[in-house]
């Protein structure tokens, strides 16, 4: 098989790569072939013994696309996306890069289709920011997308393509929108949600961190582990089960902030829970006010996907992958 991950030098692309080339597969599909492309060269991952293919390439660009596509990848995984707080501050930047290069490559997969009845698999990673208020506390998996932001917008839009050129045979899609991925690892990013992972993050490796929003809110996550195996089995299931809706609201755990910071307590003491710092940030207030708490995600999990169930999980998991299992 041969797998195209889009967006591959970003956390999840990384993790997701490394754990093809950990095992050699994506699911129980042998892998002899990876190209992974980003606006950055990204790093091949350690101990593959396939071919790898790195490329730093522009995904807004037009020309983009068929060069990505000229090995006939079995399944693309589209993860490529500027984050929410920076497609809110820069309009143009995050429908080039969000949309148009959503739009481009499914176009390059459509032409090929048409022309030598090209049909890859292709994933791609959607968001919860596709909803919008008002919303119930649980929102089922026919509840409406009404996104409150330029992202959120960007994201819905992506679905409806991938649903469409489905529909017509041009590729074999799968849209699944993910919680918010946390603990992220590494260095904030200018995603609005990026304080859930940073007031964590950061006490458990003994720095301040700053809560932007009051501890009541409630949002809903998964772990970056969570995060590959999701994309890891939508790239490898049976779609048949799936139908014409392809657009699947991941599972996740639904926690307020007030529960995080208590799991962490539990795990790592009083001395970390006092390295968090509140200090109210109202652009961030009003961008989360407007995402939801929760979901049923009654179809994924009929399907297979799995996701944590308790924030002390996620923490474990966090302190296992990324700080050797210590303190």
């Amino acid at each position: 098989m041969h797998v195209l991950i889009i967006g591959a030098a970003g956390m999840i692309g990384r993790k997701l790569a490394g754990a093809i080339a950990g095992s050699g597969k994506l699911g129980a599909v042998s892998v002899d072939r990876l190209t992974l492309a980003d606006a950055i060269t990204p790093e091949a991952p350690a101990g593959y013994s396939g071919e790898v293919s790195r490329l730093a390439r522009d995904v807004s660009d037009p020309l983009t696309a068929p060069q990505l596509l000229a090995g006939r990848p079995d399944v693309i995984i589209h993860l490529a996306a500027i984050v929410s707080g920076e497609a809110e501050q820069d309009f143009d930047k995050g429908y080039r890069i969000n949309l148009d290069g959503t739009r481009h490559l499914f176009d390059a997969v459509r032409q090929l289709s048409q022309s030598e009845g090209y049909c890859p698999r292709l994933v791609f990673a959607s968001s919860i920011a596709v909803f919008g208020t008002p919303m119930p506390d649980m929102i089922d998996d026919i509840f409406l997308t009404a996104p409150m932001t330029s992202y959120g917008t960007q994201k819905a839009i992506g679905e409806l393509l991938l649903q469409d050129y489905t529909r017509r045979g041009f590729f074999d899609g799968l849209a699944i929108r993910l919680p918010t991925i946390c603990i992220r690892p590494g260095l904030p990013n200018k995603a609005a949600s990026g304080f859930f992972s940073g007031i964590l993050r950061e006490p458990l490796a003994g720095k301040q961190a700053l809560l932007p929003v009051p501890d009541t809110v409630r949002h809903w996550h998964a772990s970056p582990r969570a995060a590959v195996a999701f994309l890891t089995r939508a790239a490898t299931m049976d779609l048949g089960p799936v139908g014409h809706r392809r657009v699947l609201n991941m599972p996740g755990l639904s926690a307020t902030v007030a529960e995080q910071i208590e799991a962490l307590r539990r795990i790592a003491g009083d001395k970390a829970v006092a390295l968090i710092r509140h200090e109210p940030d109202p652009g961030i207030m009003r961008i989360v006010a407007n995402w939801p708490s929760g979901f049923t995600a009654e179809r994924a999990l009929e399907l297979g996907f799995r996701a944590e169930s308790s924030f002390d999980e996620i923490i474990r998991i966090h302190i296992e992958d990324e700080m050797g299992g210590q303190l």
